[in-house]
């Protein structure tokens, strides 16, 4: 692959525009610091190539500089899903500096995205989901605290389809143990209310009264889940833990928390679950976000359908 030119400093506006930003992106916006960094990154990247191009003020950008950037990026090799994001990224930025009045007009409105090839997630089978934490729950027979947490996080990922970033940033108040649901602080803070089954209930029930206590340590506060330092668990050990305990499930593919949550929407829509519910449920922004697992549906029932059906 061609590397990189070496970036020259950009212009000061340039520059200040770039600050400006991330500050609008903090503050106004709320967005997590890895979005920040990721749009910070495409941005840099636009203004560099602008810069190469001979220009110096913001006014100067225009649809044919921003198309020329993406161009060049597509003969680096990027991929389509990352082309894509870089110019979601050029057209929200565009869009503020019009905004902001930094430029006289939006520059990135008629820039177009290359369409992704979206791929369909690999999903366990209901068999597979239910061995998954009935494997967890033996391993958790001794009462050690680690082991009923681990079970209690694994069955509310799967029952709910919460983020994992959701999942440790949950408190004990969130949960109404009486109703079985969970107060859940989603993307821009959006707050949703999520059920949860009766497994579920009763490995949170087990966690509460017979591991949460004997990990907790000072600075938990009302932490729902902990980590081995009687902390709030990060989102690293999660992962960790999902990967492990799907590894024993035979014939399973690797997944991480984002597979159950997959696993969650799919077997919800295949059960009867129609779109909109779901889409509630997962905290979606977008229909078409929800609609990516009818597809999941889809292609398993034409594979049942290839293999059972004598003129398939």
């Amino acid at each position: 692959m061609t590397e990189e030119p070496v970036a020259e400093a950009l212009p000061e506006q340039f520059v200040r525009a770039l600050g400006d930003y991330e500050r609008h992106l903090r503050a106004e916006r709320d967005v997590s610091s890895h979005t920040v960094r990721s749009y910070l990154g495409d941005l840099e990247s636009m203004l560099e190539h602008a810069h190469r191009l001979g220009l110096a003020r913001l006014d100067e950008l225009d649809l044919r500089t921003l198309r020329s950037w993406l161009a060049n990026q597509q003969t680096r090799g990027r991929a389509r899903t990352t082309l894509a994001r870089r110019a979601t990224a050029a057209r929200v930025f565009t869009a503020w500096l019009a905004r902001t009045g930094r430029v006289p007009a939006d520059p990135g409105a008629s820039l177009g995205s290359p369409k992704a090839h979206r791929t369909l997630p690999s999903v366990l089978r209901a068999d597979e989901a239910r061995a998954l934490v009935e494997a967890a729950a033996r391993l958790a027979d001794d009462g050690s605290p680690v082991g009923l947490r681990d079970v209690a996080m694994l069955e509310l990922l799967y029952a709910t389809g919460v983020r994992v970033g959701e999942l440790v940033g949950l408190d004990v108040d969130d949960l109404d143990r009486e109703r079985q649901v969970v107060r859940v602080l989603g993307k821009g803070r959006k707050e949703r209310t999520v059920p949860y089954g009766r497994p579920a209930a009763r490995a949170l029930d087990r966690w509460l009264a017979d591991g949460r206590a004997a990990l907790l340590a000072e600075g938990a506060g009302g932490a729902l889940f902990l980590g081995a330092r009687g902390r709030r668990i990060d989102q690293r050990a999660v992962r960790s833990l999902v990967h492990r305990r799907i590894a024993d499930v035979p014939g399973a593919p690797d997944l991480g928390p984002h597979g159950l949550r997959h696993t969650a929407a799919t077997h919800l829509l295949e059960g009867g679950a129609d779109l909109r519910s779901v889409q509630e449920l997962l905290g979606h922004a977008s229909l078409a976000t929800t609609q990516l697992y009818t597809h999941v549906s889809t292609d398993r029932l034409r594979k049942a359908y290839q293999q059972a059906h004598p003129r398939a």
